[in-house]
């Protein structure tokens, strides 16, 4: 197949702004807001009863996150071998695809009597999520040459984060204005429904776009026999190939650590600014648009010195800022100041999450054709951090009864990170891209 093809380079980056939306109504904004609200008992305590277990619902949250990750992390390196093997890539993006977006709209029906039956679906949004994300991001070695993985990928989560921001706009017009389009004002609980509705709806619908334009099976494969047996041979054989490349490896430890605290971060400054802060509704809303409109600006800026400076002295200068963001997190007391660091955060955000794609896919082996097994590797490093970085911002705050302690926790995650970043060598990801610093614009 032709690589850097307009049409199926358009149509990869067009899945960011279909799943896009989970990450930003379900997890960062809506969903957490009304979440807490749900979980509050009448004496105004937040102790909820889940499956025997009672559990402070901030934790309760952390944990379902860690489960939803954990799960995946486990399947991700067997699936992606055979989904390599048969070739078969787009058929599992499809499935973890439905699975997520459905599960979103079935949100739909999240009242305090279905509140287990609620987290279960939030649990399988999240395994969609993150599992059709895997054989996306696989994609990228197989329809663009090197010299475009940054500023593709940059692309990808701009993308993203424009879609993601238009329907939480029209979602939240939606919340604050019922009576705009018909619902009663004293049904507040109708229009967030409604808005996990309209997520499902738009990751469901826009993703066709993608399927219809990505290939199906870029090397020709034919398999014959087992998928399952031929699959596990497959992994194997990646996982030997990986065990001979030093740098990938320190590349991915690397990754483990920093992104440990980036997700971590992402996933719970929600119910930091409703626990801790105690802002309201709004406050948290307008923080976290603040985040998406300046990721899309920031994706692009550390795609462009990526190109002057190379990936890795890229990464490092955001892992410095985000030690910088977890200080000024744990000192941070009210609203104004939760504005500005929303403001760092967004800046370094979507050029970390980009960065960190691309500079994977130039660390592969330009001979291989086993993508996604590669990107498992990347994935299970992904997810796992984030089970352990959540499952530890749950323990700690659990133990200390304080949040901030759990935030300042992450700055050792970050320092680990930037340890192992300093130990990646190689021209590919050191040197400045000449051809990548001449096509980057902002």
């Amino acid at each position: 197949m032709e690589k850097n093809n307009p049409t199926v380079t358009r149509a990869w980056c067009f899945y960011d702004w279909a799943n896009s939306v989970y990450s930003l109504v379900i997890t960062s904004t809506i969903f957490p807001i009304y979440y807490s609200a749900v979980a509050k008992n009448t004496d105004g305590s937040s102790i909820i009863d889940f499956l025997g277990f009672k559990l402070e619902s901030s934790v309760l949250f952390s944990y379902a996150v860690s489960a939803s990750f954990l799960i995946i992390a486990m399947l991700s390196p067997f699936l992606t071998a055979i989904a390599d093997y048969s070739g078969r890539k787009k058929l599992f993006m499809q499935l973890f695809c439905y699975i997520g977006s459905l599960s979103c709209a079935g949100l739909f029906f999240f009242t305090r009597d279905t509140f287990t039956a609620s987290v279960i679906l939030f649990v399988l949004a999240s395994i969609g999520f993150s599992g059709s994300i895997v054989f996306y991001n696989a994609y990228l070695p197989e329809i663009a040459t090197e010299d475009q993985y940054d500023k593709l990928s940059a692309k990808g989560f701009s993308m993203g984060y424009i879609g993601s921001v238009l329907l939480l706009i029209f979602n939240l017009a939606m919340i604050l204005q019922p009576e705009w389009f018909g619902i009663a004002a004293e049904n507040t609980s109708l229009p967030p429904r409604i808005a996990f509705l309209t997520t499902g709806l738009w990751w469901f619908g826009f993703a066709q776009y993608t399927f219809y334009h990505l290939p199906g099976n870029v090397y020709h494969r034919k398999p014959k026999g087992s998928w399952i047996l031929n699959g596990f041979i497959e992994l194997k054989k990646v996982l030997a190939q990986v065990q001979r490349l030093p740098m990938l490896k320190r590349y991915l430890l690397a990754y483990f650590f920093y992104n440990m605290g980036v997700q971590t971060v992402m996933y719970v400054a929600t119910i930091f600014g409703i626990e801790v802060l105690n802002l309201p509704s709004e406050a948290l809303i307008i923080t976290i648009l603040i985040i998406q409109l300046v990721a899309i600006a920031g994706a692009y800026v550390f795609a462009l010195l990526s190109g002057r400076f190379g990936n890795i002295r890229a990464l490092i200068v955001a892992v410095i800022i985000w030690i910088g963001i977890c200080i000024g997190a744990y000192f941070i007391r009210g609203e104004t100041d939760f504005y500005v660091l929303a403001a760092i955060v967004g800046s370094v955000m979507g050029g970390i999450q980009s960065l960190s794609r691309s500079t994977y896919s130039k660390l592969i082996p330009a001979t291989t054709v086993d993508h996604a097994s590669y990107f498992s590797f990347y994935d299970v490093t992904e997810k796992v951090s984030i089970v352990l970085g959540t499952l530890a911002y749950g323990a700690i705050a659990q133990a200390t009864g304080s949040m901030r302690n759990s935030i300042l926790a992450l700055i050792i995650f970050f320092g680990l990170g930037l340890i192992f970043l300093l130990m990646v060598k190689g021209k590919k990801v050191m040197e400045p891209n000449m051809e990548e610093k001449e096509q980057v614009k902002i």
